[in-house]
């Protein structure tokens, strides 16, 4: 049932406290995993430095994220007509990565970014990061507008199986941690937009065949997943990051080495500004820096539960729920290979990892949260005596319990 502390000004402030938060942590931090023993910390082409790549891309995502709260999810509501801007939104993202995977720049192996500019300023973006926001924006709409037609396996769940299905392929052949991230999070959406449990079941057989499929076609996949079972059997070769990262962790304490005062950012720790930057908040700030990250993370998933739960239509409860979904399940994620948890794949933890269109896109898709949490919603013409959110009759879920009136966007 609709609650209006749903929209009360706590819940969008609280969200927008906590991302400025994680977003300072990961400036500090990147500041510090950054530092080196023979170079400034920061110069004149301020953009070539780690800190000031962080904070240009950091205070991008975090002014993104203020435009977008105000009133910016009802741009993606469904309506009548053609024209559709959530289907557009996900076009661009899938031509990106469709591009990318031809003509994207190569990376240790991997074709994830488009250039952007000269290559002496080092600017690129990741089409991934906006297929994240398209995807749930996409299913959002979809599920609200044609809730009606979502009970039917060929008209209403297949062409959203089919849009998880495509974006998670085309970021999945080159990022497999991301797009195992967006397999989560389309399937939950689908979960709670009202899915019927047997079609969905129908479909989880062709999806984890597809998903091993694209393990089995790279060997460096294979070889993870079977370093995994046994970090020690090779600690100078495939096991040495997942072991340096548990060095890492283990070294700060309780109460860390002091902040700058890490040692395994030099050389030791790969990828310790990026992936596993949260191994050297631990190493610097010990256990209680490493439980305050993780408390910041629970908190924001609390508030967009709230706002998910009390939302005033299906749509604006998808599309908190989504993007809450992918903040927190990334950084869970992100936790668990850093801390061997989990086999070793390249997701950064969000807002805090060393990064540019993912700091960007991910503060558009918090800044939604927020427009929702702050009232105005984008309501979804429904025909006379039906409910906003239809009850599953086989054991979906349903969050939004009675009718609303509703208008047309």
């Amino acid at each position: 049932m609709s609650n209006p502390d749903c929209y009360a000004p706590s819940n969008a402030t609280g969200i927008v406290m906590l991302t400025a938060a994680l977003m300072t942590i990961g400036l500090v931090m990147v500041a510090s995993a950054g530092a080196s023993v023979d170079a400034p910390i920061l110069g004149e082409r301020f953009w070539q430095y780690p800190l000031g790549r962080q904070a240009m891309f950091s205070a991008a995502g975090f002014i993104a994220m203020l435009l977008v709260s105000h009133g910016g999810h009802r741009l993606f509501a469904w309506r009548r007509g053609l024209f559709q801007p959530a289907i557009a939104l996900f076009v661009v993202a899938v031509a990106g990565l469709v591009y990318t995977l031809l003509f994207g720049a190569e990376r240790n192996g991997a074709r994830r970014w488009v250039q952007m500019g000269p290559p002496s300023y080092g600017l690129s973006i990741q089409p991934s990061e906006i297929a994240k926001v398209a995807l749930i924006v996409l299913l959002a709409a979809w599920l609200a507008g044609r809730r009606t037609e979502l009970r039917s396996f060929w008209r209403g769940l297949l062409p959203a199986v089919a849009a998880v299905g495509l974006a998670v392929g085309l970021v999945a052949v080159e990022d497999f941690g991301t797009g195992a991230l967006l397999a989560a999070v389309g399937a939950t959406m689908l979960i709670v937009g009202g899915a019927r449990l047997r079609h969905l079941l129908l479909l989880a057989g062709p999806a984890v065949a597809a998903m091993a499929a694209l393990i089995l076609s790279k060997p460096f996949r294979i070889q993870r997943l079977t370093t995994f079972l046994n970090i020690w059997e090779d600690p100078q070769g495939v096991g040495y990051h997942p072991i340096q990262s548990l060095v890492t962790i283990a070294s700060g304490g309780i109460g860390g080495r002091g902040l700058g005062a890490g040692v395994q950012k030099y050389g030791y720790l790969p990828e310790a500004r990026s992936d596993f930057i949260f191994s050297v908040i631990c190493e610097e700030t010990g256990l209680i820096g490493g439980l305050v990250v993780i408390a910041l993370f629970v908190a924001l998933l609390w508030l967009g539960w709230r706002v998910v739960r009390s939302a005033s239509s299906s749509y604006e409860s998808l599309l908190a729920f989504g993007f809450t979904a992918l903040v927190t399940l990334q950084a869970a994620m992100n936790i668990a290979v850093v801390t061997v948890c989990a086999p070793t794949k390249g997701i950064s933890l969000p807002l805090v990892s060393a990064g540019g269109s993912g700091v960007v896109f991910l503060g558009i898709g918090i800044g939604l949260l927020v427009s929702v949490a702050r009232g105005g919603s984008a309501r979804i013409a429904v025909p006379a005596g039906e409910a906003e959110w239809p009850v599953p009759a086989d054991g979906g879920f349903a969050m939004i319990e009675t009718p609303m009136t509703t208008q047309a966007s």
